[in-house]
This record gives structure tokens, sequence and C-alpha cells, in this order.
């Protein structure tokens, strides 16, 4: 039986804008004396930053009116192209339920109530032939049971010293070398058993 052609895509940083979003947000919140906020906030942000930024993200609405990021969708637009199966791949945060929720909203609204959804807190556990995501854990650990598996990666601040010879980081000017590894990656013949 042959291996389907699925490309997963995680939402966050790859086909949502979440980093903008959230400092829009946080800079509304700040007060005229604060210093300007940078992501990725580290566990040596001031807690009453992080504080902010979960009530931000405790918000349904928020996650639901999440704007487009525009490399995730130029490689999405590619994989449509090349006959690949979308799968959102998406991570849910353990002690937000609202985000749950939100993520669905935004998929029914920008993809279409019909894409396949796998929200998880181990994408290691998602077969795939591709994965389009920005975090390098995640792709580290899907990677760890894909020995042949491709990942394309947007381009961003938190992933600009990462390297795996099995990753393409996309910055909007290497389209036709995704676009060239991922015809490779769907023609390859796996067999499952």
């Amino acid at each position: 039986m042959a291996i389907e052609n699925i490309a997963l895509f995680d939402m966050d940083g790859t086909l949502c804008d979440y980093d903008k979003s959230l400092l829009e947000k946080l800079e509304g919140l700040k007060s005229p004396h604060e210093p300007v906020f940078k992501l990725p906030l580290r566990d040596n942000a001031p807690s009453y930053l992080r504080e902010r930024a979960d009530l931000i993200r405790a918000s349904e609405k928020w996650w639901e009116e999440l704007p487009k990021f525009k490399l995730g969708w130029g490689i999405l637009e590619v994989a449509r192209e090349l006959g690949y199966r979308i799968v959102i791949l998406t991570q849910g945060p353990r002690r937000n339920p609202a985000s749950w929720s939100g993520k669905k909203k935004w998929i029914d609204k920008n993809l279409g109530p019909d894409v396949d959804i796998t929200m998880t807190r181990d994408k290691g556990l998602v077969y795939g032939k591709v994965l389009v995501d920005d975090f390098p854990e995640y792709i580290d650990r899907w990677l760890k049971w894909r020995k042949r598996g491709l990942v394309i990666m947007p381009a961003n601040e938190g992933n600009k010293d990462y390297h795996h010879s099995q990753v393409i980081r996309y910055d909007g000017s290497n389209l036709s070398e995704v676009k060239s590894a991922m015809e490779k990656a769907k023609l390859r013949h796996q067999k499952c058993f």
C-alpha cells in the first residue's frame, strides 16, 4: 500500500502571523514609560509581561482573528499546486482551551470547514511527507521519526540559526528550491506494512 502524499502545516508562525498580532496587542497594553517589547518572550522576560501575553492568548477571538502569514501561504499554494493533501498540524496549549476553539474557527474562516486538522501536544506522532513549521523543537521531534521527511521552515528571528540537512528555511526568495524539494518528496515511493 502506497503512503499518501500529505503536507502538514503548522499555524502559529507558519500560516498565521502570531508574533505580529501578539506584539500589537502587547504594545496597546504598555504604559508610556515601558520599554519596547520584542518577541519571542523568554523566561527571563518580566512576569507582568508574560502575564499580559497569557491574557491575550486566553481570548478565543484573538486566535480566530490572527492575520495570515505571507511566507506560509506561499508554501501552501505550492503544496496545493503539487497535489498534496493538506493537513493542519497545530500544537494545542495545555492550559488554554480557548486557543483550541479559536484555532478551529480560524481554520474554518481561512481554509474552509473541510480541511483536515490535528491538534496535538506532540507533532512527532503525526505522519506526513512534508512538515511546514517554524519552531525548531517541533521540527526536531518530527524528524526524529522521519529519516526521509522534508521540512520547510518559514524564516523568522527565532529560527535564523537553525540548520538541519532535511530542512529548507524559506525566506520568500527561494520558492523554486522549496517547490523542487516538495516535488522530489512527493515522488518518493514509500511503502507501509
